[in-house]
């Protein structure tokens, strides 16, 4: 995988710094005077530090951008940059101060100033998720990318703050990598095996074959990959961090590999963005990882369903009917709405065998979503209020937009069969909404229960504060500060 930027902290050293290779970023507060080290720097380099604050290129910067100083007087260094954060800035503030470091470093690595900061372990996790680059299949040109170094006064604190952020940066960068790749390498087989490589860490890893999923009764699952040379899977990840015998909370993805429609082909434009349809799945592994390489202290299950969407001779097709685990038959109106037909069975089979304490499932769902919320919020459905609070307070406390979207039975209407007890898509009319009350279909009234539809933040158009164009991570944060603070605290 594409590991995170390396990160270690060290005691602030003028002398280290000014031999420092590389890039130096300093960060100074606008409304105070500049730290001990910071003065000394600027007097070693010539008063450049002083002569770019008084400047107007400095004065419209806003908090957590940057300016930089090219191959400054007095140091090894190729570049100073001069960061703009208060000491009393926020977390968003601080992670985007870091993201502008991120954003910028190269082979040389960057020597960050941070001195008295008290987020200077956010100010190293913006920098670790910015710094993430996929290059695997660049033959020329790899980008490299050098480690950083964050001179703080009380770096073992600062380390200590970082530890647990670090695994949240690995998660992340998991789930981009998963998400980025392209679907001749990832299979059902190659996605299922970097999972259940994923022992090596504590989780228990199972992977159910297709033959399992037909004892299980998993028809409206295998009904999607049929058409597909790659085998229909069930991946279940365990991390037992809580009390024993303690019933998990469950966290379910739709992972379909590549999705092209089937019959009901997609327009060959932009198809080719479809190997982010398993982004739900994505995002389950990378939460599970990060869970797991801090220890946390929860139950919690992660099933992701496997599967590719493709047209063949045996592909599903549109009219064709199928029954579920939970044993409700599905009118298929449209193949291209594969993936609430992988997550009812997956959903139905997380409660039958676990009996979660609750349950949130991620999917790249519907293009509805985007129309409604565009590439700044997932979509949040609910059928409890607490849980949906709890997990739109940990969203916002790490910058993940997610706004609730409504249910209710009269969608219910809209998605009514003829032939079976549901049909699998009602139209464009409000598309989102009666997916997810396709979902709610196959939760049980006494779980309470989210969806989260990521369509539209799993794959931005164009890079984001913490993330280079291409796949987000988003979700990985927010369900792990939702594990802290709901299962933890």
């Amino acid at each position: 995988m594409s590991a995170p930027v390396a990160v270690t902290f060290t005691a602030t050293d003028f002398d280290a710094l000014t031999a420092a290779t590389g890039r130096i970023a300093v960060i100074l507060a606008p409304d105070t005077r500049p730290g001990t080290v910071a003065r000394r720097l600027d007097r070693q380099m010539k008063g450049a530090i002083t002569r770019a604050m008084d400047g107007k290129a400095w004065g419209k910067l806003k908090p957590g951008e940057a300016m930089d100083l090219g191959y400054p007087a007095g140091l090894q260094a190729e570049a100073v940059q001069l960061v703009k954060l208060a000491r009393r800035a926020t977390v968003a503030e601080a992670r985007k101060a870091g993201a502008a470091i991120g954003k910028e470093l190269g082979e040389g690595g960057v020597t960050v100033l941070a001195a008295n900061h008290p987020r200077a372990a956010e100010i190293a996790l913006g920098l670790a998720l910015r710094g993430y680059e996929f290059a695997e299949y660049r033959t020329a040109e790899k980008p490299a990318k050098g480690a950083a170094v964050v001179m703080a006064d009380k770096p073992e604190d600062a380390g200590a703050a970082f530890a647990p952020m670090a695994a949240v940066a690995e998660g992340v960068c998991f789930t981009r990598d998963l998400v980025n790749e392209p679907a001749n390498v990832l299979t059902t087989s190659d996605f299922a095996d970097r999972l259940a490589a994923m022992k090596k860490l504590g989780l228990a890893v199972e992977v159910l074959e297709e033959k399992d999923l037909e004892k299980l009764g998993m028809r409206a699952l295998l009904g999607v990959g049929q058409g597909s040379e790659s085998p229909s899977k069930v991946v279940v990840m365990q991390w037992h961090g809580g009390k024993k015998g303690e019933a998990p909370f469950a966290l379910v993805g739709k992972g379909v590999v590549f999705d092209t429609g089937g019959i009901s082909i997609k327009p060959a434009a932009g198809m080719e963005e479809m190997t982010m349809d398993m982004g739900g799945a994505g995002v389950v592994a990378g939460v599970m990882r990060t869970l797991a390489l801090r220890k946390a202290k929860a139950n919690v299950v992660g099933l992701v369903g496997l599967v590719e969407n493709m047209p063949d001779g045996k592909a599903q097709r549109p009219g064709d009917i199928v029954k579920s685990m939970k044993g409700d038959t599905i009118e298929v109106i449209n193949t291209d709405a594969e993936g609430r037909l992988v997550l009812a069975d997956v959903l139905w089979y997380a409660q039958e065998r676990f009996k979660p304490t609750g349950m949130i499932n991620l999917a790249t769902l519907t293009g509805a979503i985007i129309i409604g919320l565009g590439h700044e919020n997932a979509g949040v459905f609910s059928n409890d209020d607490k849980l949906c609070a709890a997990f739109l307070k940990a969203a916002e406390a790490e910058g993940e937009g997610a706004w609730r979207m409504p249910m209710g039975p009269a969608y219910d209407e809209l998605i009514k069969s003829r032939l079976a007890d549901i049909k699998n898509t009602g139209g464009r009319p409000a598309g989102s909404i009666t997916a997810a009350q396709f979902l709610r279909r196959f939760v049980k009234d006494e779980t309470p229960w989210c969806h989260l539809d990521i369509a539209g933040v799993a794959l931005p158009p164009k890079e984001t504060v913490l993330a280079p164009k291409g796949a987000s991570g988003w979700g990985v944060m927010a369900l792990d500060r939702l594990v802290r603070d709901m299962l933890e605290g």
